[in-house]
């Protein structure tokens, strides 16, 4: 169901069929924010996995915004509004314990939320290693900077090796944190969350969704 956030912000939460779970997850979306799709995903993650699960719009003063729009106005993003949806997000769950995992974008905030200690454990899908140059703000900080800050073992990294969003100087310098690592030989952006998009890999998809809940089902 949708709900908003304090701040506002439009959400979509979703608790099993048993009922408020004690194991939460906040899902961060893709540049495109809310939508069916992850409408679709925060759902099944709920009644398979019998988890309360919560997404939220990247962009909650420009939900109809056009994908270049978006990545346009990406530098006015504030990584501590989006935090703080991130960890509204999971309080809505009401669970006793929160996971995060997001996706390109969302991936990069995943990263981002580590230091603050609030979740327990994180999943980045091919999520931005440093903030591409066109998106640098005043609200952006640089995920690794912010890594260095915080407890990396519960990090979880799915890239691609052919992602250009995630260039392999930039895994290396993740993997040398202390980051987990699972590389997908020959994949793309995006080759996991969307079936439309021609990057998709069903097989390396599958692969890593049952690498990813296991992690997190730890």
């Amino acid at each position: 169901m949708r709900i908003r956030l304090p701040s506002g912000t439009a959400a979509e939460l979703v608790h099993p069929e048993s009922g408020r779970s004690k194991h939460g997850l906040v899902v961060i979306p893709d540049v495109m924010g809310l939508r069916p799709l992850f409408d679709h995903l925060v759902y099944r993650i709920a009644q398979e996995q019998g988890w309360s699960v919560c997404a939220f719009e990247l962009y909650p003063d420009g939900e109809n915004l056009r994908v270049d729009e978006r990545l346009a106005a990406a530098a006015d993003l504030c990584d501590n509004r989006i935090s703080d949806d991130a960890f509204a997000a999971a309080r809505a769950t009401g669970a006793e314990f929160t996971d995060v995992i997001g996706f390109c974008m969302g991936g990069m905030y995943v990263l981002k939320s580590v230091p603050a200690g609030y979740f327990r454990r994180h999943c980045s899908f091919y999520g931005m290693i440093r903030v591409p140059e066109s998106w640098l703000g005043v609200g952006q900080r640089e995920p690794l900077d912010l890594l260095r800050m915080g407890e990396v073992s519960s990090v979880l990294a799915i890239v691609g090796t052919d992602d250009v969003w995630t260039p392999p100087d930039h895994v290396d310098e993740l993997e040398d944190l202390g980051v987990k690592v699972i590389r997908y030989k020959g994949a793309e952006h995006g080759f996991v969350h969307d079936p439309s998009r021609p990057a998709h890999r069903p097989d390396d998809a599958a692969d890593a969704w049952v690498r990813v809940l296991d992690w997190l089902s730890d």
